[in-house]
């Protein structure tokens, strides 16, 4: 479509050819991060494997006894030129790795295979049972695995900080320690800056999300639990029963897994944008210079955050309970209901459980304005007037100028924000769970129900139905849950990076003053 054939067109038929042509590209935009995949590929691979390798040859090549020395023992070049303290921390965290590896890495990295043995054996009389625990093996396994690369990449570096020092006392120049830790102050701040947040990734994301991935190839379940029994590896089988539709159970789990992942990507849109349009209306409509008591205003609704949400949360699911509730108590004595259960605010099942999934959009959209109208009113606030006082000697009126002025700001600004809100609300575990519970359950008939799909419900989310197969149903299902995770990872990853990439934000940052 040309330019001017879209500006020929209407305002509502603009809007929809913007929606058409967003979902027109992403798969252009999925295309071209295919293709950038081979490139990054290559820098990783030439900047983690082919440059050290060169290093470590010209090393070995040009090094003399105290650098081909520090092969063997990490740090020894640095002790021995001048950098005394740095060598010493180098050689002692490879003591304590050759230790760790002796006494522990090992021993489990060897059983990752088999995930552990089950036997007996006779001493004397005396028969002993022994098992491992093939949790423990997969966990320690993976810490070994991650203090490995740490491993290599400190000899890597201590042999290319070897070789750097002997290049340096060739011709009369000296590094010393003192030197090292200025430049920690100076040129390498940001590494100093970022180990201690890079080691809290490694321990509390990396790490987990590993393990997370390796349960998803297992048969970790009720039947398989640790320490009393051992879970083994099935390859891919987990995933084939959440994503094919062999046998009924199968087909059951898959039609239950569309519908859960279809709800939670609507709760996910209409729970951020809710919130994000009508947070910031009321921020518009406090800003206004014919409204008074903007302070007293403002104060009434971030008050309101002061309350800590589950607590709101209980109080409202409480409220609008069928048999007790304070809502359906004042319907009723007014004579527009029956009897006190005849509306399930958060637990009716019929139409999909359509009243239940609406109000759970509506109080997470009372719960969540005041967070938006703080955020919008000090974004508001830094809008040049001049703009608007442009825009009115132009003509333009308050919509003209809300779409042409107010809302690209505000999306410039926030668009990190809308994506982060996104990606929290696939994860909003609270608001669910506090109000509806999941439920109501689904209804499978006289069909034979497979353990996992006890106790889903037509609100649950995958988070929330990851936290039930593995704490309260049973059977629990630690491998299923953790496919689901991933699948869950999966679908943040994929909406994060194709919005982030096309937001103005990034595209045109520099832009922004």
């Amino acid at each position: 479509m040309t330019t001017v054939e879209y500006l020929s067109l209407s305002k509502p038929q603009r809007f929809f050819v913007r929606i058409g042509s967003f979902f027109k590209n992403i798969p252009i935009a999925i295309w071209k991060f295919l293709k950038k995949i081979p490139n990054w590929l290559y820098k990783i691979i030439k900047k983690l494997i082919i440059t050290p390798v060169k290093d470590i040859k010209d090393a070995l090549l040009y090094g003399d006894w105290k650098v081909r020395l520090s092969f063997i023992l990490c740090g020894f070049g640095q002790m021995t030129r001048h950098q005394v303290v740095k060598g010493a921390l180098v050689f002692a965290y490879e003591i304590v790795f050759i230790a760790f590896m002796i006494l522990v890495g090992g021993p489990n990295l060897g059983n990752l295979g088999t995930l552990g043995i089950m036997g007996s054996i006779q001493i004397g009389d005396s028969l002993y049972y022994y098992n491992d625990n093939s949790l423990t093996i997969m966990i320690y396994s993976v810490v070994t695995i991650v203090l490995i690369l740490i491993m290599f990449a400190f000899w890597v570096s201590s042999i290319r900080s070897a070789k750097k020092l002997q290049d340096l006392e060739r011709v009369g120049h000296y590094d010393s320690f003192k030197k090292f830790v200025k430049s920690l102050t100076g040129e390498s701040y940001h590494i100093f800056l970022l180990s201690v947040p890079m080691l809290g990734l490694v321990v509390f994301t990396i790490i987990p999300i590993a393990i997370m991935i390796l349960i998803g190839f297992t048969n970790y379940n009720s039947n398989h639990m640790t320490p009393n029994h051992l879970f083994e590896w099935v390859g891919f089988y987990n995933y084939s029963t959440i994503l094919t539709s062999g046998d009924a159970g199968n087909s059951l789990f898959l039609q239950t897994f569309l519908q859960v992942l279809l709800w939670t990507l609507i709760w996910a849109f209409f729970a951020t944008f809710s919130n994000y349009f009508l947070g910031m209306i009321v921020a518009l409509i406090i800003n206004q210079k014919t409204i008074k008591l903007k302070k007293l205003w403002r104060t009434i609704l971030v008050t309101t955050i002061a309350v800590p949400q589950f607590v709101s949360l209980l109080l409202i699911s409480r409220m609008f309970a069928p048999s007790g509730g304070l809502v359906n108590g004042i319907l009723n004595n007014l004579g527009w209901i029956e009897n006190m259960d005849s509306i399930r605010w958060l637990s009716d099942g019929a139409n999909n459980a359509l009243l239940p999934k609406v109000m759970i959009i509506l109080i997470n959209t009372w719960v969540g304005i005041p967070y938006t109208m703080l955020i919008c009113t000090g974004i508001l606030m830094n809008i040049p007037n001049d703009l608007y006082e442009s825009a009115k000697i132009d003509g333009a009126s308050p919509y003209k100028m809300y779409m042409k002025i107010t809302l690209p700001y505000m999306l410039f600004v926030t668009g990190p924000y809308l994506i982060s809100q996104f990606v929290g609300n696939i994860n909003n575990f609270n608001v669910i769970y506090l109000l509806s519970g999941g439920g109501p359950n689904f209804s499978y008939g006289s069909q034979q129900v497979p353990g996992t799909l006890q106790g889903v419900g037509r609100t649950d989310l995958l988070i929330t139905w990851i936290y039930k197969m593995s704490t309260t149903t049973i059977p629990k299902d630690y491998a299923l849950a953790s496919v689901l995770g991933v699948i869950i990872f999966a679908i943040i990853a994929f909406f994060s990076l194709i919005t982030y990439n096309k937001s103005n934000a990034v595209k045109n940052e520099g832009d922004f003053n």
